[in-house]
């Protein structure tokens, strides 16, 4: 058998990540894409394989077919588990797949109403050979989710109060995947990845106005009117419902304490977000 990785999310912010870092490392990298035009978004030497969420255990075997670890993330808007990623998870299981590194979420151990939980349950209760990253929040939610509002009105818009967030590059996680999939003793494992800095919304702001050379505000909007601002973009209300949890386990600052995980398992610094901002400033240049 071939010893593959399977990637599912490829072409997503986190996915990318994982499929370079796998690259780098020498490793052979299958991505499930949905369609044609996301396999013309792999780099070269990734095949793309035809996949979906929500296939039957016996398809999914099918797909898995020349690999031996699977990458596994939830997107953003499947919300019922059960049904959608746990026949991969079987498939994976049937298969006799030696790892699955599953993209979850800092605090989901505390946080049993969210999918992700319910994915590391299930994972324990087949004995999966499991690896969980529980990565903090993404910098690049400030590049892509709210980029928008940044660019067009200088403002950063969610409800965060005066708490404190430790922001990750996702492709520090991309690194900490290909590591874990590619050195002994990370199997039954679960990993907190957070960036080494604490940093406040206002510290936020303050940094891309000095990078970017134009006045970055936080909104400090409250709950109820983030949540309205989401209904009125026609947010759907599982979204909604999970964004409500996430901001509220922010303002407890649950997601304030930084670690050195991406530097003790990859030897690199994670990315400050100061490096973050300069790279990445086309984001929320306005468009002329």
């Amino acid at each position: 058998m071939t010893n593959a990785i399977f990637v599912t999310g490829a072409t997503g912010t986190v996915g990318r990540g994982v499929v370079n870092a796998l690259i780098t490392k020498g490793e052979k990298v299958i991505a499930g894409v949905r369609d044609a035009k996301d396999a013309e978004l792999l780099p070269d030497g990734v095949e793309g394989r035809p996949f979906h969420f929500g296939a039957s255990t016996g398809e999914l075997e099918d797909v898995l077919e020349g690999t031996d670890r699977l990458f596994l993330m939830r997107p953003p808007q499947i919300a019922d588990v059960q049904t959608q990623l746990f026949p991969l998870i079987d498939a994976a299981r049937n298969r006799r797949t030696r790892q699955t590194v599953f993209l979850s979420m800092q605090g989901v151990q505390l946080n049993k109403l969210t999918p992700h939980h319910a994915v590391e349950e299930y994972m324990r209760q087949i004995d999966a050979p499991y690896t969980f990253l529980r990565p903090n929040f993404f910098m690049q939610n400030l590049s892509t989710t709210y980029a928008a509002e940044i660019r067009e009105r200088g403002v950063i818009y969610v409800p965060a109060g005066r708490s404190f967030t430790a922001f990750i590059d996702a492709r520090d996680i991309g690194r900490v995947a290909a590591t874990t999939f590619t050195e002994p003793g990370h199997t039954r494992k679960a990993y907190t990845l957070s960036g080494e800095q604490s940093l406040s919304y206002r510290h936020i702001a303050r940094t891309m106005t000095e990078a970017l050379g134009r006045p970055i505000t936080y909104a400090r909007p409250s709950e109820k009117d983030y949540l309205a601002h989401l209904a009125a973009e026609g947010q759907p209300q599982d979204y909604i419902d999970v964004q409500k949890m996430i901001y509220r386990i922010v303002r407890f600052n649950l997601s304030a304490l930084p670690n050195r995980t991406v530097r003790q398992l990859t030897g690199v610094p994670a990315t400050t977000f100061a490096e973050f901002v300069h790279n990445n400033q086309s984001a929320w240049t306005p468009q002329s």
